[in-house]
């Protein structure tokens, strides 16, 4: 195909997830010494990447964060801290020519969704898909977690760009390099109570988990009793999580989404902001069978398992000033067109 035949735009779109059980053991160095294991699945909240060529300039545009910036090419791109994942992306996957690249998201910024390992994804899919290359879904995950984590130097594990990518329930393990993807396959009428009695909530205060990861990190590293415990804790319960839904059991699944809560707060002492143990106590007036902060904790959002009847759960949630979010299954992970 000749260069003038290609299309003029380029779109992509990845799902971010509900990570129900084994957060933070996916992360290095725990991963790397002990494996870890994360039970998560897709929901159809989505981060988004566009790219329209043409124009005078090279211009990147992110509108969650309502920044922008316009140079000559890619060539010359600096990570300054605006809109370094853009830039990374762009010097991992370079594009001939000039274009606008936008990206926007679904989930509110610092959810504790994944949805910046969703961009990762998106962007990837874009920019190789511009770039007339096509990348398998485990290709797509893990250029999109080095994007991040080497290129943009941004901390984390590798569950997030997996959820995107892949689509769907998962029970991932994790023994650096190594990553075991098993899917998890959920009986129907199971997964639509489940996907009913699923409240997601955004508190309000976005999070930074990039400190929070570095604290944990560090105690693990030195040998902190309480931390690595926790770490080991939060592992036994994705693996317990697995087989709960498997076995379609629901008041199971609650219950060791509190159990993962648990272990998650004992690993740093502000896991749990004055937003989320109100909207915490709140739910559980509702008789909740269980919640957990959604990602790394320290703010974002909570999802909870309600009774039958979501509806209560829902105004006490609003009540206590959270934002209610929508949380459908995504059986299909990232797509470009």
């Amino acid at each position: 195909m000749r260069r003038r035949d290609l299309p003029s735009e380029f779109h992509a779109q990845a799902p971010v997830r509900l990570d129900f059980a084994g957060g933070w053991t996916d992360v290095p160095p725990f991963s790397a010494r002990e494996g870890g294991v994360v039970v998560n699945a897709a929901i159809r909240l989505c981060a988004r990447a566009e790219m329209k060529m043409g124009g005078p300039l090279l211009r990147l545009v992110s509108e969650d964060l309502g920044q922008e910036l316009e140079c000559a090419n890619s060539g010359g791109l600096v990570l300054d801290g605006k809109l370094d994942l853009l830039k990374a992306g762009l010097r991992m996957f370079p594009v001939t020519g000039t274009f606008t690249l936008t990206t926007r998201s679904d989930a509110p910024p610092g959810s504790g969704l994944g949805s910046s390992g969703a961009m990762d994804v998106a962007l990837v899919a874009l920019l190789t898909l511009a770039r007339q290359e096509r990348l398998s879904e485990r290709e797509l995950a893990e250029q999109a977690w080095h994007l991040e984590v080497i290129e943009a130097k941004v901390p984390g594990g590798k569950q997030d760009q997996l959820a995107a990518a892949l689509g769907g329930f998962h029970r991932l393990s994790f023994r650096d390099p190594d990553v075991g993807v098993e899917p998890l396959t959920l009986d129907p009428a199971f997964a639509a109570a489940l996907e009913r009695q699923t409240v997601l909530c955004y508190t309000g205060r976005s999070r930074v988990s990039g400190d929070t990861i570095a604290r944990v990190q560090g105690a693990y590293e030195r040998g902190d009793a309480r931390v690595t415990g926790a770490l080991r804790a939060l592992r036994d319960t994705a693996e317990g999580m697995a087989e709960a839904l498997r076995v379609a059991d629901l008041a199971r699944v609650g219950g060791l989404l509190a159990e993962n809560w648990k272990h998650q707060r004992t690993l740093d002492r502000g896991m749990r902001t004055e937003e989320m143990a109100r909207l915490e106590h709140a739910m559980q007036d509702t008789g909740a069978l269980g919640g957990k902060a959604a990602g790394a904790g320290a703010g974002g959002s909570m999802f909870f398992l309600v009774g039958d009847d979501p509806r209560p759960a829902i105004a006490a949630a609003r009540e206590a000033g959270a934002t209610v979010l929508p949380a459908s299954w995504a059986p299909e992970g990232a797509m470009a067109w």
